[in-house]
């Protein structure tokens, strides 16, 4: 008993011994692990300009200032998200936002409404496309030299908060003043979904963000409910997002256990692999993918999944080469960091990430302009294929890695109609001006079309409406040259058309007219009259 009883005198003892030598320990391992000697270095430099700097200074703010800086020594697309930026960059991936429900354009120094979301704030108070804002609660915000971005954030705020705006409308001499209270406004991905023909239906996706699957997969049952077997999907511009909306597209496309999409990363928990289910809709339709020098990300995601499965024709332009994967944190003071954790694969095991140097994002920024120096965005010829970086996709067809996706078919940017004079009233944005201009005088008109045709069949004729922008621009500073206008004359009133139309019945009506004399879209429509858009491709034009 004696001895029991020594031995339960001693076990608090032992207990206490092991907490203090654990303690130890850990503080031991984590200055040797955790705190490098750079680690400790900064604090040391902190704790100095706190202690003994000559003057007081913000020690936050310097941090503040300091952590972009060390994020730039990193990869291109690990950043640092400010707590006053973090909502602002969420919101437009993440669908909505509270706003109040318009789109507008600087015109002379004036916001004007060029678009009301059907059913948003805006809407239900009587707010019209035209609508000047000449005051944003009580403050003058027209001729005041504002950017858009500061309009941006004057008008959008917390759901249930109201904005009192003084509109200045053409039928009115007084200004109009309305009450707005701000609602979920939803922030759309799919800009365009309509027939082409009986039997071939276009979607237009803008980027990747949390609504994009349910978008996209209802435009394309509403599409085929209306004759559509085969699909264009543009996702040209589209600079990506959420990767798990791109595989949720590729699922519906794909039969049962095909490889999406993979991930390769430094910790085992940033490795992953996707596979398809084959519970896809439109596993059996026929699909061409447009993608170009901007398409990034998840745009890529979705395209190299069609292209090794052999399963759609890629068209256009060599994509942009983003494969970093980023994951989000964010940190005690509500700001976040997106830090890269993974690099995207194919399932031919290409890796979507173009080369990069750390600390070099100039270099890396700068990449788009070589592909354009080289010539590659005229002819695939100027492409050069790394023979070391040879992949195979699910039918037996050679495709290379080294960055971005290839498309089956090139096609260069069009420069037919392109003038001095083009590009002189594009770059005053004497185009978008001339439209919205010409929209507003005839609005009450134009707003009884119900569709493109409609809107096209109220316009004048082609030659009338290319004088009446000819006498606008010369107005406005550029004068006639005829011999330029001639050559750039279609490109000019189609344009024209284009704007008119989005600016009556929606941005769909743009991408209607638009798509018309685009190359790349009218080779895509070939391309499934031909039925060749579901399997491997040999014809002349194929970039191998």
């Amino acid at each position: 008993m004696k001895n029991s009883k020594n031995t339960i005198a001693w076990i608090p003892i032992v207990i206490a011994l092991s907490l203090i030598g654990g303690i130890w320990l850990g503080l031991h391992f984590s200055n040797k692990v955790s705190h490098t000697s750079g680690q400790r270095k900064l604090d040391n430099i902190l704790g100095l300009i706190e202690s003994d700097y000559v003057d007081e200074v913000d020690i936050d703010s310097i941090i503040e200032l300091t952590i972009p800086k060390l994020m730039a020594n990193l990869d291109p697309h690990s950043t640092y998200i400010p707590a006053s930026e973090l909502q602002a960059v969420n919101e437009d991936l993440d669908g909505s936002f509270s706003g109040i429900g318009v789109s507008f354009t600087m015109l002379t120094d004036t916001v004007t409404i060029n678009e009301v979301i059907p059913g948003g704030p805006s809407e239900k108070v009587g707010i019209m496309p035209g609508d000047r804002v000449i005051t944003i609660d009580d403050s003058l915000v027209a001729g005041q030299g504002i950017v858009d971005t500061d309009i941006v954030k004057m008008l959008r705020g917390e759901k249930g908060t109201t904005v009192n705006l003084g509109i200045k409308r053409n039928n009115s001499n007084n200004l109009l003043t309305f009450e707005v209270t701000r609602g979920d406004i939803p922030v759309n991905t799919v800009d365009a979904a309509y027939l082409i023909n009986p039997t071939t239906g276009y979607v237009k996706v803008n980027k990747f963000g949390r609504t994009t699957y349910s978008e996209f997969f209802t435009s394309l049952v509403k599409l085929k409910a209306a004759g559509a077997r085969n699909f264009i999907l543009d996702l040209r511009g589209n600079g990506g997002g959420f990767m798990e909306m791109a595989i949720m597209m590729a699922n519906e496309f794909l039969p049962a256990n095909s490889p999406i999409v993979y991930t390769r990363g430094r910790n085992d928990d940033d490795e992953s692999r996707v596979f398809s289910d084959g519970t896809g809709s439109f596993i059996d339709s026929e699909l061409v993918v447009l993608i170009d020098e901007y398409s990034a990300s998840a745009s890529e995601i979705f395209a190299g999944a069609m292209q090794d499965n052999d399963r759609a024709l890629i068209v256009g332009r060599r994509s942009f080469g983003k494969g970093l994967v980023q994951r989000q944190t964010t940190l005690p003071d509500s700001s976040a960091i997106r830090l890269t954790v993974s690099r995207y694969h194919t399932p031919s095991g290409r890796c979507i990430q173009k080369d990069y140097q750390l600390g070099k994002r100039g270099t890396y920024e700068q990449e788009i302009l070589d592909r354009y120096d080289h010539g590659e965005f005229y002819n695939s010829d100027s492409i050069k294929f790394n023979k070391d970086l040879q992949y195979t996709t699910a039918g037996g067809r050679t495709v290379y890695g080294g960055g971005g996706i290839m498309p089956d078919f090139f096609v260069p940017i069009d420069t037919a109609g392109i003038s001095s004079y083009y590009i002189n009233v594009l770059n005053a944005g004497l185009l978008q001006r001339f439209a919205f201009e010409y929209s507003d005088r005839y609005r009450e008109r134009l707003s009884a079309a119900k569709n493109v045709n409609e809107i096209l069949a109220l316009l004048p004729p082609d030659d009338e409406l290319l004088q009446l922008f000819v006498s606008y621009a010369a107005q406005n500073g550029i004068p006639a040259r005829w011999y330029y206008i001639n050559i750039s004359q279609g490109l000019i009133v189609n344009y024209l058309k284009a704007l008119i139309a989005s600016d009556i019945i929606g941005r769909q009506a743009y991408y209607e007219v638009a798509n018309t004399i685009d190359p790349a879209f009218n080779q895509a429509v070939t391309h499934l009259e031909q039925g060749d858009a579901a399997v491997p491709i040999t014809a002349q034009g194929k970039v191998n």
